[in-house]
């Protein structure tokens, strides 16, 4: 056995969740204890629970059977930064810093590591508080496959095969109806998502943030199959597409969230200019978190048991201020400073889009 650097780490999951966040959970656990003899201490509720002592013990009989599960057993949120902590001064909030708390209980529990399971977001504290002197280990959680730093994140495939299997689905009342069907998508600022989706879920129109659309392209696109006698057509929106010149569609701002923006209507905007441009019956459907539920694919299971495996390897070797993160076919790491701050977007020139366009799918522009 490799004598550890340390004896006993905490962890906590931070942001949206993720299918694969338990299976991460559950082979840091594993491996934690079994190969080096280190404890582990789980954070309920992201970095509230940091904030709030709100924690446990984890062993291996509390991660049984939680492979196959969506979501997370310690719970999550996307609010509750230690640096911009919200707080009522008589009749106004106002935010403070309230990382000695984290410190606080971090000593309590006798930690000498905390690993963070999370984004762009969760990622950026976990930077913050190793530069502050906790030792970080990071682990790279997103639906939306944004980061730069890792060549795939976990949840992302996931995501990817609940928005295919909806593309399935339309395909079939679509082709019935002889309507337009647009599918909303997640993704934020970056279209992995809908790209992949739809041209895996054979979808006629794909509009990403990388490329604005101009909607009377994509009027010609519909209007083009209906002369060839092809009575529907699918659309997949990204949820932070957007027209030539225009801005995104913002459905509401969250205060104190990692991420305040959050995006929306995206599909409600695109169909309501196609059928008032072609007089075809036009119809939206928005995932939404269906996209982050149900248990992970196969891919994703695996995926998140490496990393889970491979951060507890980084506890034991002492090498702190990194993520774990997939180069290749290989399990490596990266610096926290590379791993934030930098979104890892479609590539407008690259394969899939090339792609896209051979199969003649609409790209908006």
């Amino acid at each position: 056995m490799v004598k550890p650097a340390v004896r006993r780490i905490g962890v906590l999951t931070g942001g949206g969740d993720a299918p694969g966040l338990n299976a991460v959970i559950r082979s840091l656990v594993k491996t934690a204890i079994r190969e080096y003899d280190i404890s582990v201490v789980g954070f309920e509720n992201g970095f509230g629970g940091l904030i709030k002592n709100q924690a446990r013990e984890l062993t291996e009989s509390d991660v049984v059977g939680i492979l196959p599960r969506g979501g997370t057993i310690l719970g999550t949120t996307n609010r509750d930064n230690p640096f911009h902590y919200p707080v009522i001064k008589g009749d106004q909030k106002t935010f403070v810093d309230v990382s000695d708390r984290v410190f606080e209980n971090i000593s309590i529990h006798e930690i000498e590591a905390l690993v963070i399971i999370g984004g762009d977001g969760s990622l950026s504290i976990a930077k913050e508080l190793y530069d502050r002197g906790l030792k970080v280990v990071g682990v790279p959680k997103t639906i939306d496959n944004d980061l730069s730093a890792t060549d795939q994140t976990f949840g992302f495939d996931t995501a990817l095969t609940t928005a295919t299997e909806a593309l399935d689905k339309l395909h079939t009342t679509a082709e019935s109806h002889h309507r337009v069907m647009v599918l909303e998508v997640m993704g934020r600022y970056a279209g992995w998502i809908a790209l992949y989706s739809g041209i895996s879920g054979g979808a006629d129109v794909i509009l990403i943030p990388e490329i604005p659309y101009n909607i009377d392209v994509v009027v010609e696109k519909i209007n083009a199959r209906s002369k060839e006698r092809k009575k529907f057509s699918i659309i997949v929106a990204a949820e932070g597409a957007k027209p030539l010149g225009g801005e995104m569609v913002v459905k509401q701002h969250v205060e104190n969230s990692f991420d305040p923006v959050r995006l929306g209507g995206i599909g409600d905007v695109v169909a309501k200019e196609v059928e008032a441009a072609t007089g075809k019956e036009t119809r939206v459907t928005v995932l939404g978190h269906l996209q982050r539920g149900g248990s992970p694919t196969a891919f994703d299971r695996l995926l998140a048991t490496r990393y889970g495996a491979g951060a507890a390897k980084l506890v034991a070797e002492g090498k702190f201020g990194r993520m774990v993160c997939l180069k290749g076919q290989n399990i490596d790491s990266v610096p926290l400073e590379q791993a934030v701050g930098k979104l890892n977007t479609v590539p407008v020139d690259g394969e899939l889009v090339r792609v896209a366009r051979q199969l003649g799918i609409c790209l908006g522009d």
